[in-house]
């Protein structure tokens, strides 16, 4: 198929952007297009059907990795195989250079775009796992203002998110980890680059002592959204890593079943999802403390 007849703007600024966006309406829809790796194939299914595409490619102040005092800030239109391959993402933001590694292929993430990833909310993405697993911070702005929106607060629903026809999302703000961090990202799929079926995410940071000071774990594909697992969390969060660790790591896979909801789908049961989040949960920990101990 072949998208329904639309307009065509490549916007010059975050301003014109902006203004174009708000001169839309529920009877005029009026989309922001990024690196167009979701966007497109909508459209050629006519899933979606704006009036008027407006092209941020030419708005650099959305693009670029910086760190701002206790974050990582990347802008929305930075391509993903950017942060991929950047030096400071490796060092600073481990979790996320593992979990690109599945995101798609290489020409996949050659094109798509952190912001677009998260704006459009599917609660299967590696990306906004990432996020909600670490607390990122979305900064959204429209022709009335800023504001800030929690990942964890960001989603709403399958492919829905808190973001308004009017906002654009200008970047996000990736919290750093303190002490000896430990980063693990799993994930099973039918083929490497498919959609995850179930993936887990994982960041544990130690003291100085080898104690588990924080952790922080999730899932994706398991509930309508993206999942932090805060039981988990608290399960790790309660000894030193010795021998007593494995009865943490224990506790916080045996409160995976309970946050979890996942659905059936003809890709995968939800009998099938269940029994492998657990699962993906453990070798996430495993991994993430033995490298946070190396």
């Amino acid at each position: 198929m072949k998208p329904a007849p639309f307009e065509y703007h490549r916007a010059h600024d975050l301003a014109d952007a902006l203004r174009l966006l708000d001169a839309g309406s529920d009877e005029v829809e009026h989309k922001v297009i990024a690196g167009g790796q979701t966007l497109v194939p909508l459209m050629a299914m006519r899933l979606t059907r704006p009036a008027l595409l407006i092209d941020l490619n030419r708005v650099t102040e959305l693009d670029g990795i910086e760190k701002t005092g206790d974050a990582l800030r990347i802008g929305a239109m930075t391509r993903q195989r950017s942060v991929e391959a950047s030096d400071l993402v490796q060092s600073d933001l481990p979790l996320m250079t593992k979990a690109l590694a599945h995101v798609g292929h290489v020409q996949t993430r050659n094109r798509g775009t952190v912001g677009g990833s998260l704006v459009h909310g599917d609660a299967s993405a590696e990306i906004p796992l990432v996020a909600v697993v670490l607390g990122a911070r979305l900064n959204i702005v429209s022709h009335e203002g800023a504001r800030v929106i929690e990942a964890g607060d960001f989603y709403e629903g399958p492919m829905m998110t808190a973001i308004a026809e009017n906002e654009i999302l200008t970047s996000v703000d990736f919290p750093l980890g303190a002490g000896r961090v430990g980063t693990s990202f799993q994930e099973v799929a039918p083929r490497h680059g498919d959609f995850a079926l179930v993936s887990a995410a994982v960041q544990v940071m130690l003291d100085d002592n080898g104690n588990c000071s924080a952790a922080r774990i999730g899932v994706g594909g398991c509930g309508l959204t993206p999942l932090r697992l805060a039981a988990s969390e608290a399960a790790l969060v309660a000894g030193d890593v010795d021998d007593a660790i494995a009865g943490n790591i224990d506790a916080a896979v045996a409160a995976v079943d309970a946050a979890i909801d996942p659905e059936d789908t003809p890709q995968a049961s939800t009998a099938y999802r269940r029994r492998i989040a657990p699962e993906l949960v453990r070798r996430a920990l495993e991994e993430a403390i033995a490298e946070a101990t190396t």
